[in-house]
């Protein structure tokens, strides 16, 4: 694909300990031509640094977005979901959780936390296919928030 599809103005926050997934979604943004500044977190406290501005290295911008692993060490996916939904700042967050977790109870956690979306990795196909469109997509069609 020739065509930008995501604006560059857009920030993807990726959060996941599974380098294999991660190396995964950065192939697929490279591969897809997409434009958007990209952040990785490997854990939920990691995240809420780069999102409150207190990371010693890390930094987001505003538009963005967050891809959500749920399964992780010191402060999983849902432990963020419940941070962000009770921090006035992050609150309005756009986050779509990418996941191995096919357990319905999962799913409707997540939902119950207000996520855009729920995916398994195993369904966004190889090179995360799948996942690409959905972003191009989505950033076609939505305004997102900015702080």
């Amino acid at each position: 694909m020739t065509n930008a599809i995501l604006s560059s103005d857009i920030t993807v926050l990726l959060v996941d300990d599974d380098d294999v997934a991660i190396e995964g979604v950065l192939r697929g943004v490279r591969r897809q031509g997409l434009e958007c500044k990209m952040e990785t977190a490997c854990d939920g406290l990691e995240a809420l640094q780069i999102l409150r501005g207190t990371h010693e290295s890390k930094s987001i911008t505003s538009p963005f977005l967050i891809l959500l692993d749920l399964n992780m060490p010191r402060m999983d996916g849902f432990q963020f979901l419940e941070a962000v939904r009770a921090d006035n700042q992050l609150r309005n967050s756009v986050i779509f959780v990418l996941t191995t977790s096919a357990r319905d109870a999962d799913r409707m956690r997540a939902y119950e936390e207000n996520v855009a979306g729920y995916m398994m990795k195993s369904a966004v196909g190889p090179q995360f296919v799948k996942l690409m469109a959905l972003l191009h997509s989505y950033a076609q069609s939505v305004v997102l928030p900015t702080r």
